[in-house]
């Protein structure tokens, strides 16, 4: 089934075998019961004259149906058709999960997407059935759910964790859309609430959720590519666990024999569902391991495949950050380019231990740090052309004009570029050209150069492979 059509009996046939391979992909609506559920709902499967099939939770609420509480939608993986589509409404899908549309509203996301308003809502329209508006709303809804079914945090501070501008906006879009309040959700929650704030604690709140994946997922292969890269004084990272931290905070994830346990500590909860959509872009949650198999599988790279079928691409906290990662990282190992970076956050590093944001980089003295002067001369140029609003690398740029605009800067060659689309644009067919270790796996598998076209779209996922195989 394509992730860009709805085939009724094809999807009837997957929510009737419950196949997870289809969880996040569509939701499945009840006209008999008004709720709308995962594929993988433990319920009896209705009857097919009472069921209605939507690609996104947004435009089943659009057309009045509720979420339902034993499958519980919130939790589903993200549906990878989008997350590989580096166009309009794919990078708007992108933007709003990072909460750009809480922020600066439709028509502040319509003008980082360089377009006009009433253009974005026609094309979600078009594609999705609902609006950018009712779609944000909706990943408001699903985030307070979940907070609201598995922590105990007050429901004031679980309204401004979802987004929301008020209590009584909160209560009033939950009980129309819904039709229960969010004490009402809370009473009959079935879920375990695992984090449980003090009262009396000052300091950061402390949460933890569930961030769902889809399988197979090669939990070993991802960690340990964190943890390989891991910089001194902002993340500490082994095979059991990555911790970092993040704006007003810290985050830890460790991996779950379904899911993986985000354990966040943020002085503002309104931050969240940032953390949250980044996680599960820096862990490559969303990912489709049965596409990228099947076509791998096909090529010289079957044995590495069958070897590691949920191999994933680690992606990145922050786009500036994975950039000056790229840059350091040229020509130097693994392990010089992180204690390279070590340097940098020690000198630049931002209130809270974060990295350094793009202005506060280009005002830091950066010689005596082991950097040469060319490649300081680069990251200051980076970081002015991010500063200068000319480049975007999360999420809001076309990934090719991304790469093109990265390309222009003196410095960064179709290695670096190439790496900054594998991690941090998430382009699923971006190929670090030119790298070492590449060609050395290739070479000794006796794969030649021009074996790569065979590897498109998922040429990013064939690098891991070969990285991984070394």
């Amino acid at each position: 089934m394509s992730p860009l059509e709805l085939d009724f009996d094809s999807c009837y046939r997957a929510v009737s075998a419950r196949d997870a391979r289809f969880d996040g992909r569509f939701y499945t609506a009840v006209t008999t019961t008004r709720i709308y559920c995962r594929p993988i709902c433990p319920a009896r499967t209705p009857a097919s004259r009472n069921v209605r099939f939507y690609r996104h939770a947004a435009s089943a609420e659009a057309a009045g149906f509720r979420p339902c509480k034993r499958c519980r939608p919130e939790l589903s993986p993200g549906d990878p058709g989008w997350d590989l589509r580096g166009d309009l409404v794919g990078r708007a899908l992108r933007l709003i999960d990072d909460g750009a549309a809480d922020e600066q509203g439709v028509a502040g996301l319509a003008r980082r997407l360089h377009i006009t308003e009433r253009h974005l809502h026609r094309l979600f329209v078009a594609e999705l059935g609902a609006g950018p508006l009712a779609v944000a709303r909706t990943k408001r809804l699903l985030l307070a759910k979940q907070l609201l079914t598995e922590t105990v945090l007050p429901i004031t501070d679980v309204a401004f964790a979802a987004g929301f501008g008020s209590v009584r906006q909160f209560n009033a879009t939950m009980r129309e859309t819904y039709g229960f309040t969010p004490s009402e959700l809370r009473a009959t929650a079935g879920g375990r609430p695992v984090a449980v704030p003090d009262p009396g604690a000052t300091g950061p709140a402390s949460l933890r959720l569930r961030l769902h994946r889809r399988e197979p997922y090669d939990v070993d292969a991802v960690f340990a590519f964190l943890a390989a890269r891991a910089i001194p004084g902002l993340e500490s990272a082994d095979r059991t666990s990555y911790a970092r931290a993040v704006p007003g905070g810290t985050i830890t994830l460790t991996p779950r024999s379904d899911h993986v346990a985000l354990d966040v500590a943020v002085a503002d909860t309104r931050q969240l569902a940032r953390v949250v959509a980044r996680c599960r872009r820096l862990l490559d949650l969303d990912a489709d391991p049965e596409a990228i198999s099947e076509a791998l599988g096909r090529t010289s790279l079957g044995p590495l495949v069958a070897a590691r079928p949920g191999l994933r691409v680690p992606g990145t906290f922050d786009g500036f950050e994975l950039a000056v990662r790229a840059v350091v990282g040229q020509q130097v190992s693994v392990a010089g380019a992180r204690t390279l970076l070590g340097r940098i956050v020690a000198r630049a590093a931002a209130p809270g231990g974060l990295f350094p944001a793009p202005g506060h980089l280009l005002e830091t003295d950066l010689t005596g740090l082991g950097l040469t002067g060319r490649r300081i001369t680069t990251l200051k140029e980076l970081a002015a052309r991010l500063t200068a609003g000319h480049l975007d690398l999360d999420g809001g740029q076309d990934p090719a004009e991304a790469v093109a605009a990265l390309l222009d800067v003196p410095g960064i060659g179709p290695w670096t570029a190439g790496y900054v689309a594998l991690r941090a644009l998430r382009d699923p067919d971006a190929w670090p050209a030119g790298d070492l270790v590449l060609r050395k796996r290739m070479a000794a598998l006796g794969i030649p150069d021009d074996e790569t076209e065979r590897w498109r779209p998922w040429r990013a996922y064939a690098a891991l492979h070969l990285w991984s195989s070394s």
